[in-house]
């Protein structure tokens, strides 16, 4: 072999090396990541899944998460909006820090939330003995788990309506406005239909991290049947009695995951597809 074939021939090693490390990589992260879930399905099925998924405990925890779910997105959709419209268009003082603000709840740890929620509304809160005075009670009612979810979803969906919203072009609301309408009509218009589907991801995503939610509502809202305990903290109390009844409702969330990851990524295609 001569000295010029040499050189030619290593990078063709090099690139073959590589290829089977990344591919190495992906099998250890599909495998360490579907292995779980696998688990989760396999063991499920050795349960009575539809007798346990329909016993009097299950049915009571989805009931109260798709209630209590619904009733935060529709708050975060309707408060979170009009935020994300001004972060993304109104330029003021101080925009960074509230931008910041806006996505605290991201990066904080959700029983640092609650903490914070229980210290701000419970009865020996800042706002609590105000509350008190007048005869509401927060803490450790179905109001404290809707107020847990809204803290810790509205950045998500706050996240991408303002991405949804600057990706609309100025010149369409200014066109709008020089034909007679006014800003809000020109919102309403425009800015909401070109980026209902960023709008439409956020507020899935939103509703995913809500239904998902576990440390800021035990620690503001406590689990207690029929009130406040929602599906993650019923498979974390049913684990202390069996695995029955956590199981299937970990199947149950897996699925509803699954459809909520596909239906965002759908949505997100559609969004950049129109825009």
């Amino acid at each position: 072999m001569s000295a010029t074939e040499a050189p030619a021939r290593r990078p063709n090693v090099f690139a073959a090396a590589e290829v089977c490390a990344a591919v190495f990589a992906c099998l250890v992260v599909f495998l360490f990541l579907c292995l779980p879930v696998f688990a989760i399905f396999e063991r499920a099925a050795e349960t009575d899944f539809f007798d346990t998924i329909s016993s009097s405990t299950v049915t009571e925890a989805l009931r109260l998460s798709l209630l209590t779910t619904t009733i935060s997105l529709t708050l975060v959709v309707i408060f979170g909006t009009p935020v994300a419209y001004i972060l993304a268009r109104v330029p003021f003082p101080g925009r960074d820090i509230a931008d910041t603000l806006v996505d605290l709840p991201i990066v904080l740890p959700p029983a640092v939330g609650g903490l914070g929620l229980l210290m701000a509304f419970g009865r020996r809160g800042i706002f609590g003995e105000w509350l008190d005075d007048a005869g509401i009670e927060i803490a450790f009612t179905t109001t404290a788990v809707v107020m847990a979810q809204t803290f810790v979803a509205s950045p998500f969906f706050i996240r991408a309506a303002k991405a949804g919203f600057e990706a609309v072009p100025q010149n369409l609301e200014d066109v709008a406005r020089t034909l007679g309408s006014s800003r809000s009509s020109a919102f309403f218009r425009v800015a909401i239909p070109v980026a209902a589907p960023s709008l439409m991801a956020g507020a899935v995503m939103a509703w995913a991290r809500a239904l998902g939610e576990f440390g800021a509502t035990i620690m503001f809202a406590g689990s207690f049947p029929g009130r406040t305990q929602t599906v993650p903290l019923a498979i974390y109390r049913q684990l202390e009695t069996g695995v029955e009844a956590p199981l299937a409702l970990s199947a149950v969330l897996v699925v509803i995951s699954f459809v909520v990851l596909l239906t965002f990524r759908l949505l997100m295609r559609r969004a950049a597809f129109t825009l």
